[in-house]
């Protein structure tokens, strides 16, 4: 029998991580940096570095748990930050007293673009997400629950390269509105180039260690090849 508490838990852990890494990349997004691989070298938002986990959790909750719970964390995900953009707009707006060690000023050049940033960021992942999602069980169901590589990589290239692009658009959008995102479409082809192909390389990267939590899973829970907790729990 399969321990109820136990599966629960890691999924309370998962869930914890992917929400914690999704609210990071968009609290962090603002600062760039240069990726020197040598061959190449690739312009980034430093909170590139924390979103690829958050679709490996979704593609080892989809394996293990179902759909509808990996439906279910992304949208907590959403909420999640949705709250902590009412939080830094309250913070934001509030007036710093003469001792404060970050004045309004530094404060609003930091967490001042985060609102419509967020959205942008949002739009995107709510999009790239759901069809990773679909993706991944389109192919899981195709081939018979077989071929894990298969699904993991082909969901999480397709949405990603969606994500990236989304992302990117609407950041250069917002910034033909008036709002000064520092991003403008002269740089969407470096900036989507170097972000897609970062987001490939740490989707190959982790296909292993997805391989290796799907496995340790499987034998805890003692589930077949191809079986959820959720097909065994209906």
């Amino acid at each position: 029998m399969v321990n109820q508490n136990q599966g629960q838990r890691m999924l309370q852990i998962m869930s914890a991580i992917f929400i914690a890494s999704l609210v990071a990349c968009n609290l962090i997004f603002q600062k760039f940096f240069i990726l020197d691989l040598h061959y190449f070298v690739l312009i980034l938002s430093v909170g590139i570095i924390p979103y690829p986990i958050t679709f490996l959790i979704t593609d080892i909750i989809s394996e293990i748990y179902g759909k509808e719970k990996a439906n279910k964390l992304v949208l907590s995900g959403f909420f999640a930050s949705i709250f902590v953009i009412i939080i830094l707009l309250i913070s934001d707006y509030v007036t710093a007293v003469y001792f404060s060690p970050v004045d309004d000023a530094t404060f609003n050049q930091v967490f001042g673009l985060f609102g419509p940033a967020v959205f942008a960021s949002m739009c995107a992942y709510l999009f790239a997400q759901f069809i990773d999602i679909r993706i991944f069980h389109y192919f899981k169901e195709a081939t018979n629950g077989k071929h894990f590589w298969l699904r993991n990589n082909c969901s999480t290239l397709f949405s990603q390269m969606i994500d990236t692009a989304s992302v990117i658009s609407l950041l250069c959008i917002a910034s033909d509105m008036g709002w000064s995102t520092g991003l403008s479409w002269n740089r969407f082809p470096e900036l989507f180039v170097a972000g897609y192909l970062f987001k490939v390389m740490v989707a190959l990267i982790d296909t292993p260690i997805a391989y290796i939590c799907c496995y340790y899973l499987r034998k805890k829970f003692n589930l077949k090849l191809g079986e959820s907790l959720s097909n065994r729990s209906s």
